[in-house]
């Protein structure tokens, strides 16, 4: 038997043949990139690579041997598409049509947001554009992008992920039904507080109602009060107002220390939502493919092939180009027949588009993924 020391050094000699033929071969594939950039053909070729993959795994009988050889040449055939991406600058993949700007124009802006006055929401609008920017409420997110569609307003200012309750789904599925475009965000402590009308007392409560989002970060509160009964509303500031509507001291609304400011309400008990350190992130969003000069994430949304890897393999893009992924969400394709239990996958990564490496990485997404698009850059 060899002594392990000499079994080592064997392995190493080959290591480095293995290397040498690796470097040989990435010179090769730079050879190939050239000649695609001039016929104009695509990186990706699923047909050539099955092909490949069944004759190299052929090339040895034993069963174990043959499946590694075919995740390493699956490997190295992976790596060799992203060197070719790197080479074909000029491919911007889902990034086209999109247009730098300097800044947005908040003097002259038209924004929209839904809910009334006092919501979260009117509160993000004013912390990202200034109070004196020209706003208007509708009462549902639809009617929010409908009003960028139609015109009637340049930006929409969009709940999108809560750091306590998590996403807003139907706000991720509305990004995709109408194609708008992120352009910014604004993250917003949330301090939720119990509101009733002047004079009523803790005691007198029998009723809370919120936002459901609302409610369910104030649920360690709420359990607290089990004998309450919890109902929803569609805004936070919504429910402010029918508590004062109603003029029932037994009824309570959670919402915002401004809004019982603004409908003339009392703040019962502060910061009553479960996390101290929540907070929501709203998404500004307009109709125009235009992102800031000197925006710094990435917003995407993509959908894979239905098997086995596809989704690492997308990811490996964002990887392979040093991009720091940090956020990823699935959401149930909709609207499509045949298509239950697939998904589409939301991911947020740094970069700017301008940036060689997301451009790179956009465009082997765009050829190795079944549909992909920029939500916005911010």
């Amino acid at each position: 038997m060899k002594d392990l020391s000499i079994i080592r050094e064997e392995i190493d000699q080959v290591d480095k043949e293995i290397a040498a033929l690796y470097e040989k071969r990435m010179q090769l594939t730079s050879e190939v990139a050239a000649y695609k950039i001039q016929a104009g053909k695509k990186v990706y070729d699923p047909e050539r690579e099955l092909e490949k993959l069944e004759t190299l795994s052929g090339l040895v009988p034993d069963g174990f041997l043959r499946k590694g050889i075919r995740e390493l040449f699956a490997h190295i055939m992976m790596i060799s598409r992203k060197r070719q991406y790197q080479l074909m600058q000029g491919n911007a993949g889902a990034a086209d049509g999109f247009t730098p700007v300097p800044k947005i124009d908040a003097a002259h802006a038209r924004v929209v947001f839904q809910g009334v006055e006092g919501a979260y929401a009117h509160i993000a609008v004013n912390e990202y554009f200034g109070s004196g920017v020209g706003s208007f409420h509708v009462e549902s997110w639809r009617e929010a992008m409908e009003a960028i569609k139609n015109g009637e307003a340049d930006y929409a200012v969009l709940p999108i992920e809560n750091s306590t309750a998590g996403v807003v789904a139907e706000n991720y599925d509305l990004l995709v039904e109408y194609g708008h475009t992120i352009i910014g965000e604004s993250i917003l402590p949330v301090r939720h507080c119990l509101l009733g009308l002047p004079g009523a007392r803790l005691s007198d409560i029998e009723s809370v109602s919120s936002h459901p989002q609302a409610l369910a970060q104030c649920s360690q509160y709420l359990q607290a009060h089990g004998q309450w009964k919890c109902s929803q509303e569609n805004n936070t500031a919504v429910a402010a107002q029918h508590v004062k509507e109603a003029g029932d001291k037994s009824r309570a609304a959670i919402a915002s220390a401004l809004t019982a400011q603004l409908y003339g309400l009392q703040v019962l008990e502060k910061d009553i939502q479960t996390n101290s350190a929540n907070s929501t992130r709203f998404i500004i969003v307009t109709k125009q493919k235009i992102f800031l000069a000197h925006a710094s994430k990435v917003s995407i949304c993509l959908t894979t092939k239905h098997q086995s890897g596809s989704l690492y393999h997308a990811l490996s893009h964002i990887i392979y180009n040093d991009l720091n992924m940090n956020f990823i969400q699935s959401r149930p394709l909709q609207g499509q027949d045949g298509q239950n239990w697939r998904y589409r996958f939301f991911i947020d990564f740094e970069g700017n588009l301008k940036e060689s490496a997301v451009r790179n990485a956009l465009c082997g997404l765009t050829e190795e993924c079944e549909n992909v698009r920029v939500l916005g850059n911010y």
